[in-house]
This record gives structure tokens, C-alpha cells and sequence, in this order.
């Protein structure tokens, strides 16, 4: 999400107050094989897929150009399926991809992402739309579904049980609609909320925000509370939530949820439920590199007291236990990945989304992978590298220096556009529940190899 109001003095003195975060063998971010923020969670045929935006490496400022997304089954594993969706596909904006929200509504996918207008230079909203998650997406307008001034940024959308889609967005004010039954747009006159003590707690210092509202609200409902989350401010953000009896308020102030904390002065709200728990999505700053322009998206549980209020709850490891098992005996995709170290996403048009080893000693992690009771004999993957001999890949268990499963040598092939399969017998039988560790080898000083999937066979 971009920050309007803050000068370089404020930037300098924030940075005082972040915190570093170890990510040393933890599971938050979830991601580490690219920068990601803005999360936004939708649950779609027992599947969570979560909808992110793109940091670019070694940023100085909100360098966005994609909408990514990634999805699990366990919340622990997490498939990147790439970039779906860039600003350049809609011919009307001019730049920055910033934070966005995928619904689904009769079968059909919206993806509503604000853009620089190129029509008056100035924040809009935009609205893609497919017939799955993943894609593809396509403008349907040709034109943004709202614009009207620089604070038209960070929309959220909910559809109600009743079918009505109600959307929030906005920085510095916060602004509301009800949606057209097709989804793509709207009818009455746009209703700005008023920014008061009682609905988002007090302010003080800034006449302009006199409550804590700062940007990236998050619409969704719990048994028969509505709950807005959002980031409060001032600078670094905190993570508030209001509560109301109607999707269109008037709203109470919860308090506070999440700190200022995390090494990022952003932060912005994504809660779903899934697979009978509810789970709150959020962006910090902790992989190394990372910061208040190279973020990660994490992942938690979240509570309820009975009466609908939230507990605070502060950045934690994230998801350890994983709520189903990965299948070794069917394809898997290399990016997919519970923890990674020195991997770096990229795709193209040959293989879609792969993964590649940027050093020697480069890893990556799947948990909970059940080769039952009868046991793999063979391992194969599609592997490629631009170097000439000494490159390798070892599976091992437990660890990067855990049994060793299998190795196989990695043959050059030229280039991540060019591709072979190589498969071994395994010295011994791998039965039971292993976490597998793919660690990759070589002499090279950079990208070593690179990967697109595995398989075990019986």
C-alpha cells in the first residue's frame, strides 16, 4: 500500500522503533522466495489461495508492478502460482500495483485493484475478472470502476449471505458502497464514514485524521458481527478492528489487535476462516533485506472471546502443524514450499512458476509429506543448470544435514528456458511421514540450478 503523508524526517525517525524479527527456521513469512505484502485471503473448494502484492528487491520506495498469488491445503505448504495480474493489464493506468482483494461471486472471480489513472493522474480502482483463482483476469470495464481523488487506494470487498457486496477503501478517508449485483459496478452516491473517536479511536495532533484510520481496511463477518480491521496510525501502523451490527456501520472501536511492530512502518489485515479456525494475515519486514519497502506477508491464528471482541495478539513463528499431508507419489510443484533459504521464484512461459538455488547450500523445505507404510524406491525431478558439472541435489529428512533420501546430479542444460527429467533408485526405502529438505550444491558463485517439480515412485 503507498504512504502519502509522511516526509523523510518522519521515515528517519520510525525506523528508530522497528523490530527485528528471527526468521531463522521459523515458518512466518510464509513466503521467502519473493517480497510480498498486502495479503488478502479467499477460501474457495477447500482451498485457502491468498493474494498478495509484489515488493521489488532492494526497493526504496513502493516499487509494485504484480499481483501474486499463493494457496495451501495445510497452511503450511504454500504453492506460489506467480504473477497473475500486473497495472500494464489495464490500459487506462499508468502505474503501481498496491493492495488488492479477490471475491468470488456465482462462480465468477474480481479481482479490485487500485492504480494510477493515467486519465487524471490520480488513485482509482480497477476491477479484473476470471473464471477461477489463478486466472486469467481481464478488464471488463475498460475504464476504473471509481476514481476521484489520490486517497482511492486499498479497496476491500464482502459478500454478504444475502448475495449484497459491500466495498470500503481509502487513505486518508474512508469511503463505502454497495456493489451492483453483476460486481463490476455500482449505483447511488459514495457514503464517506465519518471518522470519529467512538468508531476508530482518537487521534490526536493531525485536524486531517482525527481518529486513528489510517488505510487498508479489511471487511468481513463472524456469526452475526461485521468486523472491519485496519491500520492505525500514527506512523508505524498498528493493526485496530471496529465491529458493527450492519455491513454499513455505523461502526464501534475494538481497540487495538496487533502493535507497531515487525521491522516494516506498514502493516495491512487479511482474516479468513479455514478448516474450522479463523486466521489473521499481516505483512512485516523480517526477511533479511526486508523493510518498510521489502516486506513479507505472515500468517497466525486468531481468537474470539465469546462476545465477539479480539484479544491482542503480537507477530509470532506463525503455523507449525499442518493440517493435511503432502503425497509424494503424485506431481509436485518445486515452489511449493513451507521454508526456503537463498531461493528466489521466477517464471516463464516454458515451465510457468520454478524455483532457483541462488548459492551453494541453498534449501528448501516441504513438511508432513506421508510415504506410507509400503515406502518409495525411485526419486525423479525436472531439474536444469547453466553450469558445467558438480551440480547437485540431495533430499534429505529432517534437516539440511538430516539421512539422506537421494542425490542426483544435475546435467547443464543451458538456461531456465531448457529443461530435463532425471530420476534415481533410492538406496533404501523411505516409508512413514518425513519433512523433506531439498538442499541444492555447487561450485558456482551464483545460480546454481534451478527446479520445477518432483515425484516419488514406488
Amino acid at each position: 500500500m503507498r504512504k502519502q503523508f509522511f516526509t523523510r524526517l518522519q521515515f528517519g525517525f520510525l525506523m528508530m522503533f522497528v523490530v527485528t524479527i528471527n526468521v531463522l527456521r521459523a515458518q512466518n513469512p510464509i513466503v521467502q522466495t519473493s517480497f510480498t505484502a498486502d495479503p488478502a485471503p479467499l477460501v474457495y473448494n477447500n482451498r485457502l489461495y491468498l493474494y498478495t502484492t509484489q515488493d521489488e528487491e532492494e526497493s526504496t520506495w513502493f516499487n509494485m508492478n504484480n499481483w501474486r498469488v499463493y494457496s495451501t491445503n495445510d497452511m503450511v505448504n504454500w504453492t506460489d502460482h506467480g504473477a497473475i495480474l500486473s497495472y500494464t493489464d489495464f490500459e487506462w493506468a499508468k502505474g503501481d500495483a498496491w493492495a488488492a482483494q479477490c471475491v468470488e461471486k456465482n462462480g465468477k472471480f474480481y479481482l479490485y485493484v487500485p492504480v494510477i489513472s493515467k486519465l487524471n493522474n490520480r488513485g482509482a480502482i480497477g476491477v479484473a475478472v476470471g473464471d477461477s483463482p489463478l486466472g486469467p483476469f481481464h478488464d471488463p470495464l475498460g475504464k476504473p470502476l471509481l476514481q476521484s481523488e489520490w486517497g482511492d487506494i486499498d479497496p476491500t470487498v464482502f459478500v454478504d449471505d444475502d448475495g449484497q457486496a459491500h466495498m470500503y477503501w481509502g487513505n486518508p478517508k474512508l469511503k463505502y458502497v454497495k456493489l451492483n449485483e453483476d460486481m463490476i459496478s455500482y449505483t447511488g452516491d459514495i457514503v464517506e464514514v465519518p471518522m470519529t473517536a467512538a468508531s476508530f479511536g482518537k487521534r490526536e495532533g493531525d485536524p486531517k485524521r482525527p481518529s486513528n484510520y489510517e488505510e487498508g481496511p479489511w471487511l468481513c463477518k463472524r456469526n452475526s458481527l461485521y468486523y472491519l480491521f485496519w491500520p492505525g496510525g500514527p506512523l508505524p501502523e498498528f493493526i485496530g478492528y471496529s465491529t458493527s451490527k450492519k455491513a454499513e456501520g455505523p461502526w464501534t472501536y475494538g481497540g487495538v489487535l496487533m502493535p507497531a511492530e515487525g521491522k516494516a512502518f506498514t502493516n495491512h489485515p487479511g482474516v479468513v476462516d479455514f478448516k474450522g479456525k479463523s486466521y489473521f494475515f499481516y505483512h512485516n519486514g523480517a526477511l533479511p533485506g526486508g523493510g518498510g519497502f521489502t516486506r513479507s506477508v505472515a500468517v497466525q491464528e486468531l481468537n474470539f472471546h465469546p462476545d465477539g471482541s479480539i484479544p491482542p495478539i503480537k507477530m509470532t513463528a506463525g503455523i507449525t502443524r499442518a493440517l493435511a499431508i503432502v503425497n509424494p507419489y503424485a506431481l509436485n510443484q518445486a515452489e511449493t514450499i513451507a521454508w526456503s533459504e537463498y531461493v528466489k521464484s521466477y517464471q516463464n512461459e516454458k515451465v510457468g512458476v520454478f524455483i532457483k538455488a541462488r548459492k551453494d547450500g541453498a534449501y528448501t523445505v516441504v513438511k508432513n509429506v506421508d510415504f506410507g507404510e509400503k515406502g518409495a524406491r525411485s526419486f525423479f525431478a525436472r531439474v536444469g543448470t547453466t553450469h558445467h558439472g558438480g551440480v547437485s541435489m540431495e533430499v534429505r529428512s529432517g534437516a539440511t544435514d538430516g539421512p539422506l533420501l537421494a542425490t542426483i546430479q544435475v546435467p547443464m542444460t543451458g538456461g531456465d528456458d531448457r529443461w530435463t527429467t532425471v530420476e534415481t533408485i533410492l538406496p533404501d526405502s523411505v516409508k512413514g511421514i518425513h519433512d523433506l529438505y531439498f538442499v541444492f550444491k555447487g561450485k558456482a558463485p551464483s545460480n546454481i540450478l534451478f527446479f520445477d517439480c518432483w515425484k516419488f515412485g514406488r
